[in-house]
């Protein structure tokens, strides 16, 4: 695994590498020695993961992790698209099955309905994710700069609620297209259910992958802006244990404090 830089930007720890199967293996390699330490210590382990292209890599090389008790991990996800047929392969939740949970197997899993009153929807999905602890959070960062679907439209760092409904920004929605999710901008849904910024940011530990020249945009202002909602991602700088795994194609170089 080649590893380029390694430091500090504000109480954010980041890691760039030479190429995405680099990034995505060494995230892993990680996320699972943090994984094993937490099994010895407490009998579950509460895990949120995203669904996105950006974290095919890292997932792969989490399902091969030998000798990891996913019988005693509860999984949950971020977000997932309102009104989509249940069999749409562009749900999260599919995505999810396909590339992770089918395979491991986790104790539970928590998959977000994306039919059905968003309200209740939303209710139901919070009071499962507050029952105790978030342990660990494998999240993205969107093209422009978005945690979960928290677009900077409707991110707030200060938000009330753990999941909310939004309207998906337009950048958002075409990212899915750039992505190959979705042939057109039209087919992609206008609405979705997300966890909040806080929700996220109340994980105790957090593994950021953003790997891929389509992102190298928002990981700059993620590193450089000023903490706002202009890019919600940065708000990962005032996590307290935060690792966001870029590769070369993402960033150029990274200025550390």
């Amino acid at each position: 695994m080649t590893l380029l830089q390694q430091g500090k930007r504000d109480r954010l720890w980041v890691k760039r590498f030479a190429h995405r199967d680099a990034l995505g293996a060494a995230a892993a390699q990680d996320c699972i020695a943090h994984l094993q330490q937490l099994l010895q210590q407490q009998a579950v382990v509460r895990m949120v993961f995203a669904a996105a292209p950006s974290q095919r890599e890292f997932l792969a090389a989490l399902a091969a992790a030998p000798h990891l008790d996913w019988q005693r991990i509860h999984a949950f996800h971020m977000d997932e698209y309102i009104g989509l047929n249940e069999g749409a392969p562009q749900r999260f939740s599919h995505f999810l099955r396909e590339h992770l949970f089918d395979q491991v197997q986790p104790g539970e899993v928590h998959l977000i309905p994306s039919s059905g009153d968003p309200a209740e929807i939303c209710r139901a999905y919070a009071h499962k994710l507050e029952a105790a602890a978030i342990d660990v959070v494998c999240l993205g960062i969107g093209e422009n700069g978005h945690l979960a679907f928290n677009d900077p439209p409707v991110a707030d760092f200060s938000d009330p609620l753990s999941v909310k409904t939004v309207q998906l920004d337009l950048a958002c929605r075409q990212q899915q297209v750039n992505d190959g999710c979705f042939t057109t901008l039209e087919q992609v849904p206008t609405h979705a259910v997300t966890l909040t910024i806080p929700a996220l940011m109340r994980g105790t530990r957090l593994f950021c992958m953003v790997p891929g020249a389509t992102k190298r945009a928002a990981v700059q202002a993620t590193l450089q802006d000023a903490i706002s909602t202009a890019c919600p991602a940065t708000q990962l700088r005032q996590h307290p244990n935060c690792t966001l795994y870029i590769d070369a194609d993402a960033c150029a170089e990274v200025v550390f404090d």
